[in-house]
Order: C-alpha cells, then sequence, then structure tokens
C-alpha cells in the first residue's frame, strides 16, 4: 500500500482523513479509499474534539505532532479546513521527514 505523505521541495504533505467528535483521540492506520481519479491513500485520525471554530484542526496537528515528536509550528493544513479530507503541510527536510514519519506509523 502507498503512503499517505508526499515530498514537498520545503516539507511533506500528508493526507489525513479526519473523524471528529470520537470516542478518543488516535490515529488509525492508513487505509484506501475510492476517489474521483481512482483510489486515494489517507492517513485516519480521530479526534474528540467538535469541527466547529476550528477545535478539531488543532486537534489534529496536536495529535500528529506529539506523536511523530514534531513541533506543532511546522504544521499547517494546507486544504480542506472545513472537511474531513485534509491536506497538512510539515515543514522541514523531505527525506527526514518522509523516513521519520513512515517509521512512527509502522511502515518501515
Amino acid at each position: 500500500m502507498a503512503l499517505p505523505i508526499a515530498p514537498v521541495k520545503d516539507g511533506v504533505i500528508v493526507t489525513v482523513k479526519l473523524t471528529p467528535r470520537a470516542r478518543g483521540a488516535g490515529i488509525d492506520g492508513i487505509a484506501e479509499e475510492p476517489a474521483p481519479e481512482g483510489r486515494r491513500t489517507v492517513l485516519k485520525v480521530r479526534v474528540s474534539e467538535p469541527p466547529e471554530g476550528g477545535k478539531a484542526n488543532a486537534a489534529l496537528i496536536a495529535l500528529l505532532a506529539k506523536a511523530w515528536r514534531l513541533p506543532k509550528s511546522g504544521f499547517t493544513i494546507v486544504s480542506g479546513d472545513t472537511h474531513r479530507l485534509k491536506r497538512v503541510h510539515i515543514a522541514g527536510s523531505p527525506q527526514s521527514l518522509m523516513s521519520h514519519i513512515a517509521g512512527r506509523i509502522g511502515v518501515p
């Protein structure tokens, strides 16, 4: 299965499928789902915060930063601010981030 991470010149983009108002917060792993262009790989994440006022987005960034041991200041939601499907940019060295994040989500 492909990774939901793509390198860009100043970091990486992670494709996330966010479930707000969940019973508990966590990273559920990688999944493939249908998309208009075929299939897309996403990282499934759940947070307990509601999607109002950016609370779920802030919780998503805090959860990923803590799980991956990266600074929250390096995370930016670049698309999907008001949708469940989001693209999150993480600033840094693309090669370092790719291997670091892949190791944290259990991919060799």
